[in-house]
């Protein structure tokens, strides 16, 4: 119950703390757009870019931890629906490449012949890699080109893995265990900067787990991270996937 409580009370300080530097920056942008700049143009367009700035991250924050506290609460409901995962990772990719204003952004996928399907839930999963999608172009370094392969585990369950890797420059090894904890960054500077709010792993973490899969994580300095989750296959198993379009 301690545990419990400190972690509750971690959460709201934390989340706190993120909402409250974008607050901050905004209510010092409007001040000074009433005050100083009031007869500025140049001044008043400079502060209005950072007032939409910190606009998006309080929105972007707000969206992500609204989307963790419904997933927790789903979180023992697992899904029982069979995915075709190709169709899911394209979607994810078109979704996230326009977002980031890389419609061209290269992507190589290296998959079997045939994919089965897996068990779980089709918007979940596309969450799912979106997130991962959005940390490796985000993370990717000079190159954002992305890679993602897919492997038929046979063990006591079979499943499907999917990995995606980046090309950027990697993460300590120190930090590897804690990567999927809320708001935890290994660069807090650069993760504000390029617009994460330190929520993305952790979602990804819940929604793997809902599906009864595996998250792992892999990164070597100066080569690049891969995040790999596995999937169960669903039992069915009547409508192999094909590779992603």
């Amino acid at each position: 119950i301690k545990r419990m409580d400190q972690t509750r009370a971690d959460f709201v300080a934390n989340a706190s703390h993120e909402i409250r530097t974008p607050v901050t920056a905004l209510t010092g942008a409007l001040e000074t757009m009433r005050g100083v700049a009031h007869d500025d143009p140049k001044a008043q367009a400079h502060f209005l870019d950072i007032v939409e700035d910190h606009a998006a991250r309080i929105a972007a924050l707000t969206e992500d931890l609204l989307s963790l506290s419904q997933i927790e609460i789903m979180e023992h409901r697992h899904p029982t629906e069979a995915v075709a995962i190709g169709p899911v990772l394209s979607s994810a990719w078109q979704d996230v490449s326009w977002r980031a204003n890389v419609p061209a952004a290269p992507i190589e996928v290296k998959c079997p012949d045939e994919i089965p399907d897996v068990t779980g839930d089709g918007h979940a999963l596309r969450q799912v890699f979106q997130n991962l999608f959005d940390n490796a172009i985000k993370y990717g370094g000079n190159s954002i080109e992305v890679n993602v392969e897919m492997q038929l585990i046979e063990n006591t369950i079979p499943g499907v893995a999917v990995s995606v890797s980046d090309q950027g420059p990697g993460i300590p090894e120190e930090h590897i265990e804690r990567l999927t904890e809320r708001f935890y960054r290994v660069d807090k500077a650069r993760s504000r900067e390029l617009g994460g709010t330190g929520l993305g792993l952790a979602i990804v973490k819940h929604l793997v787990s809902r599906h009864r899969g595996a998250l792992s994580i892999k990164s070597v300095l100066g080569e690049g991270t891969t995040v790999t989750v596995t999937l169960p296959i669903h039992p069915a198993n009547n409508t192999p996937d094909s590779t992603l379009q």
